[in-house]
């Protein structure tokens, strides 16, 4: 109990304030923009390595991000239940709820690692690659598995200091991580400054060192109780907690598998029936396009921390503000930007892919299409992030499963039996995006979210 009082001393009145819209979502889009960048540098660099290159780290990318389903799933948990126990003025439960969050998130992940490792080939197989392709994509794979525990790390932690307002730590943490990225990617693509010449594979081996150096610096200050989220040593294993975890993420976890699921059959398409410019052109246009990714992103999180945060102040009404605010301002910046970057898509294309005329067209049709979905993609964010920051994480998988197996693949399996051309797959976007969004929409109008996940199951109040 003596720790307890500490943790809540340790808060000043300042801090238990709830922060507005911009103060989370202007660091949180900062972060991400920053790994937006070096993202795009990463693309420019294995450009150099040929149209192969570019689809090997695409398909990689694409596993690992299966792999962190049960990551997200975990982080959905840690966002909605230490938002809530904040805006409750239960500090101490909110410190709680992040070390069982750090504990069963690292545990989770390095599961998953071993089974990246050791099934990776196989695995990147399913993209339909040629040999070489799928011989560096599973290297990737295999090198982005090794370091999972890492991103758990700074996955988990930085999500629970934003759900408790601080948005501002995890913005310098990401910052000085791609800060190390960059020259550490240069050096292992192509072999400088006495590093080996890992081609590919040396993306995954950059970000991995990097996010080690972040995680390491983020735990230490965290056990220095440097954090407004505390470090505990005891009390935090309690089965009601745990249960609360799972309950909000493992519905999170499955709406991530779908998720995955969808993009695995809807890349397979592309990659078996359209080929490696096709398949490589999907990723260039995402890597260039997630700029306005990363600013849903942004207010994302700022929904999911407000709403989460206003609910556990029994403050209904500002809960539905903040989501709808967060929509708003998604809408606006993510259309406009998707607007701009379509105006320039051949000369962005062409600057980056250089002398790949099929590349490039494919690319430019994919930007037109998804480019011009912003505005619904702006409600996947700014919505489905309210929802989970309530503990709603059941209709966004109901929404996911719909708009993205259902309509998405649905209708790119049709074009592709059907021998269309490859532009009518990437425009089966539109039909995932539309179903979505209405969905989302109808779910936060009908407020049933408000009093889906009570106080007293979530621990707060409680030792």
């Amino acid at each position: 109990m003596s720790e307890d009082r500490d943790i809540e001393a340790d808060i000043s009145e300042a801090e238990a304030e709830r922060p507005g819209i911009w103060a989370l979502a202007l660091p949180s889009i900062l972060g991400n923009l920053s790994y937006t960048i070096v993202g795009v540098v990463q693309t420019i660099f294995i450009a150099e390595l040929g149209t192969e290159g570019l689809a090997a780290v695409g398909a990689g990318q694409r596993i690992f991000f299966a792999m962190q389903a049960i990551l997200m799933a975990v982080s959905a948990g840690t966002t909605a239940l230490v938002a809530r126990a904040w805006g409750a003025g239960d500090y101490s439960e909110a410190s709680r709820v992040t070390m069982a969050s750090l504990v069963l998130g690292a545990t989770m992940s390095a599961g998953m690692a071993v089974l990246g490792i050791l099934f990776a080939h196989p695995v990147a197989g399913v993209f339909g690659l040629d040999p070489e392709t799928q011989s560096m994509a599973s290297l990737n794979i295999q090198w982005l598995s090794a370091f999972n525990v890492v991103f758990a790390g700074t996955f988990i932690l930085s999500a629970a200091l934003r759900a408790s307002g601080d948005a501002w730590t995890p913005l310098v943490m990401s910052i000085g991580v791609n800060i190390l990225n960059v020259p550490l990617l240069y050096a292992f693509l192509f072999g400088k400054w006495g590093m080996p010449e890992l081609g590919v594979a040396g993306a995954a081996v950059a970000a991995g060192i990097s996010f080690t150096i972040g995680t390491g610096v983020l735990l230490v200050m965290w056990i220095k109780q440097k954090f407004r989220v505390k470090h505990v040593g005891g009390g935090w294993w309690r089965r009601e907690r745990l249960r609360a975890l799972l309950n909000i993420g493992l519905p999170a976890a499955v709406e991530q598998g779908v998720f995955q699921l969808g993009f695995f059959i809807f890349l397979m398409l592309i990659g078996n029936y359209y080929g490696t410019e096709a398949f490589a052109a999907y990723n260039i246009g995402v890597n260039i396009l997630a700029v306005c990714m990363t600013v849903g992103f942004g207010f994302s999180i700022a929904g999911s921390t407000l709403v989460g945060q206003n609910l556990g102040a029994n403050d209904h009404e500002a809960a539905a503000r903040s989501g709808w605010k967060s929509l708003l301002y998604a809408v606006i910046s993510m259309g406009s930007l998707g607007v701009l970057i379509m105006i320039f898509a051949d000369e962005i294309a062409t600057r980056i892919l250089g002398d790949e005329p099929l590349t490039i067209t494919y690319t430019v049709q994919f930007i037109y299409m998804l480019g011009a979905m912003m505005p619904l993609l702006a409600v996947d964010f700014a919505i489905g992030g309210a929802l989970r920051g309530a503990g709603d994480t059941r209709f966004p998988l109901i929404a996911t499963i719909l708009g993205l197996l259902v309509m998405r693949c649905g209708l790119a399996g049709i074009a592709t039996y059907m021998g269309l051309p490859v532009v009518y797959v990437y425009a089966s976007l539109i039909g995932d995006y539309v179903l979505k969004s209405v969905l989302l929409v109808w779910r936060f109008y009908r407020g049933k979210w408000k009093t889906l996940v009570p106080s007293d199951s979530i621990g707060v109040g409680n030792a």
